[in-house]
C-alpha cells in the first residue's frame, strides 16, 4: 500500500508556455527538501499556446507531477475544481501558475495551518502590480468582501492559500467562486486565518483579467451573501417579503371595500392598482420561498455535478 500523501500543490494554468518550467522547478525546490510527501497537481485550462505540450514533457521527467488536461478553457474556477478533485494530499496548496506566487512561501502556510487551522490565506502586502488598475480596486474590492461575507481578509485576491482537503470537499465551485473560498468555508464552519507571503512582478505574458471581471465578482458576492444568510432557508427571505405584501395588499383592499361602501368611486384609484400589484407580488413570492425549499433539499441530497471535463490525466508520462 501507497503512504498517504501530505500536500498537493493545485495550479491552474492557461497559457503560461514560458513559466511552466520555471514554476516547477521552484517548486521542486521548495518542496522536495521540506520532508513532506507532495504532487503537483498542473491542470491546463484549454491553453491555446504550448502549455499542454510543455505540461506532457515535464511529466515525463518530474514524478512528482500529476498533469490535467482540459478539453477546453472553461475558466479559473472550473480548473482550480478540477485540481482539488484530483489532489489526494491531506493538504491542499493552490496558486498561480504566472510566478507571481512564491513556492518558497509554502512552508510557511503548511506551519501556520498545522497550528489548527483549516485555511490559511497569502496576503500580499507588498504587491507588486499596478496601483490604479489592481492594487486600489483590489482594496476596495477586499473591503466590500469583508463587510458581505464577514470574514475579513486583507486579500482575497491572492491565489496562494492553504487548505485542509476535507474542507474543500464540503465546498462546489462554480461561476467565479474561486475568489470566495474563504467566505465559503466559513460556511462550512473552518477556521480562517492569513499570513503575508511574498509578490514578484509578472515576468511572462500579460494579465488574463480584464475589466469585465468586477461585474462578475459583484454577481458572485451577491450569491455567497445570499448564500450565507439562506441556503438552508430560502423560505426566510422569499416568504417573508411575500407575507409582507400580501398583508399590505389585504390592508389596503379593507381600506378600499370601506370607502366603497361609503359610496366612493375607487376604479380611478392608483391605490387599487397598487392593491392587486402587491397581492399578486405577495403569492409569487410565497410560491418562491416554497420553490426555493425544495431545491435547497434536492441540492442538499443528490449528487454534485462537476462543472468541468478531463480529457487526460498524466501520471509519469502516461496518459489515463
Amino acid at each position: 500500500m501507497t503512504l498517504p500523501l501530505d500536500l498537493s500543490v493545485v495550479v491552474p494554468l492557461y497559457n503560461e508556455e514560458e513559466s511552466l518550467p520555471e514554476l516547477v522547478n521552484q517548486l521542486l525546490n521548495a518542496l522536495r527538501d521540506s520532508g513532506e510527501r507532495f504532487e503537483l497537481v498542473l491542470v491546463n485550462d484549454g491553453s491555446s499556446d504550448g502549455t499542454a505540450q510543455v505540461l506532457e514533457q515535464l511529466s515525463e521527467k518530474v514524478p512528482e507531477l500529476v498533469g490535467v488536461l482540459l478539453r477546453k478553457n472553461y475558466g479559473q474556477t472550473a480548473a482550480m475544481s478540477a485540481g482539488f478533485d484530483v489532489a489526494q494530499g491531506e493538504i491542499i496548496v493552490s496558486l498561480d501558475g504566472d510566478l507571481q506566487n512564491d513556492p518558497a512561501d509554502i512552508p510557511l502556510l503548511l506551519k501556520k495551518l498545522r497550528e489548527g487551522y483549516d485555511l490559511v490565506s497569502g496576503w500580499r502586502h507588498q504587491r507588486q502590480d499596478a496601483a490604479l488598475q489592481r492594487k486600489l480596486p483590489s482594496k476596495i474590492a477586499n473591503r466590500l468582501i469583508g463587510r458581505v461575507t464577514g470574514v475579513r481578509l486583507h486579500d482575497y485576491g491572492c491565489s496562494l492559500k492553504a487548505y485542509r482537503s476535507e474542507i474543500l470537499a464540503d465546498m462546489s465551485l462554480y461561476g467565479e467562486l474561486h475568489r470566495f473560498l474563504p467566505a465559503l468555508a466559513f460556511i462550512e464552519g473552518a477556521r480562517i486565518t492569513e499570513v503575508k507571503v511574498n509578490h514578484r512582478a509578472r515576468q511572462y505574458g500579460q494579465s488574463k483579467y480584464g475589466i469585465d471581471r468586477t461585474f462578475r465578482v459583484l454577481m458572485d458576492l451577491l450569491t455567497v451573501w445570499f448564500m450565507k444568510r439562506f441556503l438552508t432557508r430560502p423560505m426566510y427571505v422569499f416568504g417573508f417579503a411575500g407575507l409582507i405584501a400580501m398583508a399590505g395588499s389585504l390592508l389596503s383592499s379593507a381600506y378600499l371595500l370601506t370607502i366603497k361602501l361609503m359610496g366612493e368611486d375607487i376604479g380611478n384609484r392608483p391605490l387599487l392598482t397598487l392593491t392587486v400589484v402587491l397581492g399578486l407580488a405577495g403569492v409569487q413570492l410565497f410560491c418562491f420561498g416554497l420553490l426555493g425549499e425544495l431545491l435547497i433539499r434536492t441540492y442538499h441530497e443528490s449528487q454534485g455535478r462537476p462543472i468541468y471535463r478531463i480529457r487526460a490525466t498524466l501520471r509519469g508520462g502516461r496518459a489515463s
